[in-house]
Formats: structure tokens, C-alpha cells, sequence
């Protein structure tokens, strides 16, 4: 019986369709969506359709459309807003036998606001950037020294690094706020940016896959240069904070090493744009969704790569006749 899997959103995610279709070659379908004929990674795809924007009141039905005419066995999203839709009809999505690779709506939700993460985080017990809602309670910290400038001021519910300023001083965060409702103010944190790429099974519920890199070089909130390294100090860390969150499926983590203490920082339960290394690097979290797909539990292979491996991005680009 064939395995076939739905991506959707794909945009310029050209990577992530390539090793999908790579990966299952031989036991099914990639099919991708996208809301424009001019996403390049729809063609990376066995097949692919042009969907409503995902706020569209018949969306949802669309997608239901695609996963019977293409006997869809999973699906998943590779942008942040639409994660919380699917966990929202994981059982619609089951009725039709599609499993939902993701985590719970709860934590899809808590991922994208980042001020409720903060929160998690702290009552937890784990270090993080310190954060404000209100400009006033900043203000009272700054007053009492137990904050400083700069600062980073970012939306709390927002994603691709899109309206994220530094501010210097009082006058600039109040300029922010005043531009655009939902900001929150966030300790500027002064050290090295580590991502770390992490498949946890969905079948078994056990964290399987871990790869971690340093962050040389970012452009537009995604990585650009990157280099991958071990520290099984950084592993139990990244462990104990998936169980205890729950988390299930791809996820990506932002992570800060400062003065030899990992901070966590933010979450996204997706694919991020600096997965392609850890795939290249040797961890193929395509073939663990596979397995899943087939009902096969995926061995742990935490740190199954080499460290000191390098990732350089560069631009390609896709010419075609036609845009269907």
C-alpha cells in the first residue's frame, strides 16, 4: 500500500520537498501546496495544488479534498500559523486516515507566543531571556537595575523574524509599541546562537533524533552559516525539556550559550529553513516520519552525525515555461 504525504505551505522550501520525494522514492507520493503558482518548492513535488490562503473559510475543506483524491496517509505544515490549525482537526484529519505530524494545538499554540513560552519556560525552572508585556513593568526593572538596554522588541504571536528591533533606549520602544499592538519587550542576550533540529517519535513518544550547530552567520531570521558540534550537557538539556513539554514530531529549537549556561529561546514544532544541514549532516528525519507513517517505531540515534560539519547557503533559483 502506497504511503503518500501532503506538505503543505512549502514555499520556498525547496530543500525539504527534495529530501521528502528523496525518501520516498519507491513507497509512495509527495504532494505539496502552496496559495501562489510562483512557490518554487511546489515543483520539487510529485504533484502539487494551489490551495486558498489558509484563512480562507473553505480551506480547511480543500485540504480534506486533496487527502482523499491522493489517499493522504500524513500531513504536516512547514509554517508557523497553520500548526495550530491542523492540531485543531486532528481528529477530522484521522476520520479521513491521515495522521497530523506535529504536536498538540496546546503546544503549537504556546510555541507561537513567545511571551507564554517565556512563562512556561520560567515556571519550569530553565533559563531564558527575560521578557515584558508592559513597557511600564520594563521600565520599573530598568529603574531598579535589574534590566538594561539594549533590548530586543518583537511581536509575542509572530513568526520568520518578521517586525523584530533592537531598541537602545526607552524612546525606541516606545516608537515600536506605538507602530504595531502585541509587541513584548526581551532581554538582549549576549552570546552564542545554537540551533538544534529534533524528531521525536510518534509512535513511541521518545525523543530519536538530535542535531545541534552553531550559528556563524543569519540572514532574514534563518541561518546562514552554520557549524554542527556535540555537547551531551546541550543533549540532556534539549531531552529533559521535550518530555516535560511534550512535544511530538519535527521540531526546531533556538538556543543561546551564554557564559557557558544554555538558555532556551524559542520553538518552532516544524522543519526550520537550517534543517538541510542537519539532513546532509547524516540525520534524516524524512525516514523517521516514514517509518512512523508505516507503523515502525524509530531507534534512538541521538547525536548520529558528525560535529565540525559545515553549512553554507546560497541562492538557486527555478526557471520554468509554464506556471500552472
Amino acid at each position: 500500500m502506497a504511503i503518500n504525504i501532503l506538505l503543505l505551505s512549502v514555499g520556498t522550501r525547496n530543500k525539504v520537498v527534495e529530501y521528502f520525494r528523496r525518501t520516498w522514492e519507491g513507497y509512495g507520493n509527495v504532494v505539496a501546496t502552496d496559495m501562489s503558482p510562483l512557490a518554487p518548492a511546489i515543483y520539487e513535488a510529485h504533484k502539487h495544488y494551489i490551495v486558498p490562503a489558509m484563512t480562507d473559510p473553505n480551506y480547511l475543506e480543500r485540504i480534506y479534498e486533496i487527502c482523499k483524491s491522493e489517499r493522504i496517509s500524513g500531513v504536516l505544515s512547514l509554517i508557523d500559523p497553520e500548526l495550530s490549525l491542523l492540531a485543531a482537526h486532528k481528529e477530522d484529519f484521522e476520520a479521513l486516515g491521515v495522521t497530523v505530524i506535529g504536536s498538540s494545538y496546546a503546544l503549537c499554540e504556546m510555541a507561537l507566543d513567545k511571551f507564554e513560552m517565556y512563562q512556561w519556560l520560567r515556571a519550569h525552572g530553565y533559563a531564558c531571556a527575560e521578557s515584558w508585556m508592559e513597557r511600564e513593568a520594563f521600565y520599573r526593572a530598568v529603574a531598579a537595575g535589574t534590566a538594561c538596554f539594549p533590548v530586543f522588541v518583537k511581536p509575542a504571536r509572530g513568526s520568520a523574524s518578521i517586525s523584530i528591533n533592537k531598541a537602545p533606549d526607552c524612546d525606541t520602544v516606545d516608537l515600536l509599541f506605538e507602530h504595531e499592538n502585541g509587541m513584548m519587550i526581551q532581554e538582549y542576550l549576549r552570546g552564542q546562537e545554537i540551533g538544534a533540529d529534533v524528531y521525536i517519535d510518534m509512535i513511541s513518544g521518545e525523543i530519536v533524533s538530535i542535531f545541534t550547530k552553531k550559528k556563524l552567520k543569519m540572514r532574514a531570521g534563518e541561518t546562514d552559516k552554520a557549524v554542527s558540534f556535540k555537547d551531551e550537557k546541550l543533549f540532556a538539556l534539549i531531552e529533559r525539556f521535550v518530555k516535560e513539554a511534550g512535544f511530538r514530531g519535527q521540531i526546531d529549537i533556538d538556543i543561546f550559550d551564554v557564559d557557558g549556561v544554555y538558555y532556551i529561546s524559542e520553538v518552532n514544532p516544524r522543519f526550520g529553513g537550517g534543517y538541510p544541514h542537519a539532513y546532509e549532516a547524516g540525520c534524516d528525519h524524512m525516514r523517521m516520519i516514514l517509518n512512523n507513517l508505516r507503523g515502525i517505531a524509530n531507534e534512538r540515534k541521538i547525536g548520529g552525525y558528525d560535529d565540525g560539519v559545515y553549512m553554507l547557503k546560497y541562492n538557486e533559483v527555478c526557471v520554468r515555461e509554464a506556471i500552472q
